[in-house]
């Protein structure tokens, strides 16, 4: 793959998801999670699996990067967690990648690798950031932790789905050419 069409593949990847968090935050319709409204849903990870899936892991990365410095404007402890939750996810696309043809069930291993991976990172990454950033006592982060871990789980499998969703859909619609 030539180097510009990464570049602007990345870009506008990049660029959709500070519009997908600056429209989800200013209308005020980012999904609570119901268990714990703290906790929302949003459609930031799907342009990250994208990246990953079209242009590899340094344009998911990178991608990544734009989600933390969007949300990092509003408070930098989310924007790290959200960032550190999609990228983490994209992890588990290294099954399948540069794979033409990768079949349904690595496609399926590699979603579940990725909120696997998603839920352990995200764990411990609570752990440490509830106690020290928001003052929470260790038990309560520990006690915590089931739903963290469920919201996760959710949270990987919407922008996993909705990524492969996409890509399936570019796959039919624009020449292979593009993907390579």
């Amino acid at each position: 793959m030539r180097v510009t069409k990464w570049i602007a593949g990345t870009s506008v990847l990049s660029a959709l998801t500070i519009i997908f968090d600056l429209t989800f935050w200013f209308l005020k319709i980012k999904i609570p999670f119901p268990i714990f409204p703290t906790l929302k849903f949003d459609l930031d990870g799907i342009p990250i699996i994208l990246a990953w899936l079209i242009y590899g892991p340094y344009s998911a990365l990178v991608t990544s990067i734009i989600v933390f410095l969007t949300i990092s404007f509003r408070s930098v402890v989310s924007a790290f967690m959200k960032a550190l939750a999609e990228f983490t996810t994209a992890i588990g696309l290294i099954i399948i990648y540069r794979e033409e043809k990768a079949s349904k069930s690595k496609k399926l291993a590699a979603n579940l690798l990725g909120v696997t991976i998603r839920c352990i990172v995200m764990a411990i990454a609570n752990l440490i950031v509830l106690p020290i950033f928001y003052k929470k006592p260790f038990e309560a982060a520990v006690a915590l932790l089931p739903f963290i871990i469920l919201f996760n789980a959710v949270a990987g499998a919407i922008s996993l789905t909705g990524g492969f969703l996409v890509y399936a859909m570019l796959l039919k619609r624009l020449p292979e050419s593009y993907f390579k």
